[in-house]
């Protein structure tokens, strides 16, 4: 039996809600892979696609699955099983499929579990200074990034990791995740302004706002770039049928989930275009072209431009700081699907339930260190659009119009426009599909 949203805490503040939304959204796909989309596929002309989607994503994928979450108080598996009865009387066969989008939210905490090692082992060395001893001896930054990545390279730094999501999520959603989010999202954001002013001002940064803010008509017509443009938005808007779903299942039904959505794809977007300003600039103020996304640009390049920046140290510990925020506000998002999941079926505790999942992940992520990229291609191709499109068909398909829009439009003054319903049903679903199909074919467009 379901426990409902009091028993299983809940968000305090719609603003609470937004920025844990945000937090779960804001993450290495906006600081590493965003940058180099923008940079590959030529500034805006990669940028125009991206606002579209980010659009379309953010008014049909977010809400659908916010108000899924709300309408079940439940996370994957109660909201599915939710949807199946509606349908056909009997939870079984929807609560059976909704453990793939769970089971794909822990596989991705898991391998972010490896990544955040390293985040905080950088995060540590750009406080200690040892980050900016290596200097720009790229045979020694490479090295220690390679030493790093390595199977057994960062099982200290997965602890502390674990620890740290450990003791935010065991304080509950209002206690520990809202307070957590509304100190770390705050901070991140200014943080990126700071940087972002300072690369500014740099000698030879103008050149890279140029590209950023320069669009090429006929790059417009090279479907490449729509469709890589629409799995960067639709993944860094985080719809995979788990993470925006069980915390939408905290949300209160006082408030309005449309305008929420609207502000957790404003505030994504926002945070990975400063993410766009900082770095690619900062690469262009250093002469270094932006050919290389992934670890190798946050480890290893950005590593050496900073370390030769005037004020390198201080523009190194600020940025893995916010590179810090950014991982942790996500890895926790990830994994209270499962979390969540042990409290609902087994009626664990919170801490039992939050202790057994993190024990597990950090086992696995110590055990997988040496095979993470392909452990997150995976994930990301097949099981995240999967989870979304599951998600989508349950709450727009299985549980049916009337459903689906008492449920988005519950905490409204007033109901939403005629668009919602179709553009979600059919346009979105199909992009979900699309989203699968081209993931297989292109090795990974999030």
């Amino acid at each position: 039996m379901e426990q409902n949203i009091q028993k299983r805490d809940g968000f305090n503040s719609r603003w609470g809600f937004i920025l844990a939304c945000i937090g779960s959204a804001v993450g290495m796909g906006n600081l590493w892979r965003f940058p180099i989309m923008v940079s590959t596929y030529g500034g805006m002309t990669f940028l125009i696609p991206y606002f579209i989607f980010v659009l379309l994503i953010g008014s049909t994928g977010v809400i659908t699955e916010m108000a899924l979450g709300r309408s079940a108080e439940a996370g994957p598996v109660g909201a599915f099983g939710k949807c199946t009865e509606i349908r056909t009387g009997k939870k079984s066969l929807g609560e059976a499929i909704g453990i793939i989008p769970v089971l794909g939210s822990m596989a991705l905490a898991i391998g972010y579990t490896c990544v955040m090692g390293w985040v905080f082992k950088y995060a540590f060395m750009s406080i200690n200074g040892g980050l900016f001893a290596m200097g720009q001896d790229m045979d020694v930054i490479g090295g220690t990034f390679g030493a790093t990545a390595s199977a057994g390279g960062a099982n200290l730094w997965i602890v502390v990791a674990i620890i740290v999501s450990f003791i935010i999520m065991s304080m509950g959603i209002s206690g520990g995740i809202e307070k957590a989010n509304k100190f770390m999202m705050p901070v991140l954001f200014f943080l990126f302004v700071g940087l972002a002013i300072y690369i500014f001002t740099l000698p030879g940064s103008g050149a890279g706002y140029e590209y950023i803010f320069s669009a090429d008509l006929e790059g417009l017509s090279n479907p490449e770039v729509w469709v890589f443009a629409f799995g960067q938005a639709f993944f860094s808007l985080s719809v995979a049928g788990n993470g925006t779903v069980i915390y939408g299942s905290y949300l209160s039904r006082k408030e309005d989930i449309p305008s929420s959505a609207r502000n957790v794809a404003f505030f994504d977007t926002l945070a990975a275009l400063l993410a766009a300003f900082v770095i690619i600039p900062a690469m262009a103020s250093a002469n270094a072209p932006l050919d290389q996304g992934g670890p190798g640009l946050m480890f290893i390049f950005l590593v050496n431009v900073v370390n030769g920046m005037p004020g390198g140290r201080i523009v190194g510990m600020i940025f893995y700081l916010c590179v810090l925020f950014a991982g942790v506000s996500s890895i926790i998002n990830l994994y209270e699907a499962p979390v969540a999941f042990l409290q609902e079926k087994f009626n664990l505790k919170r801490i039992a339930a939050t202790g057994t999942i993190l024990v597990i992940g950090c086992v696995i992520a110590i055990l997988i260190q040496a095979i993470v990229s392909p452990w997150m291609d995976f994930v990301s191709i097949y099981i995240c659009p999967l989870g979304a499109l599951l998600a989508a068909i349950m709450f727009l398909w299985i549980a049916g119009k009337n459903y689906a829009l008492n449920a988005v439009n519950e905490g409204r003054v007033k109901p939403i426009g005629g668009w919602y319903y179709p553009l979600a049903k059919y346009v979105y679903v199909i992009l979900a599909i699309i989203a699968l199909i081209a993931g297989a074919k292109y090795g990974g467009i999030g």
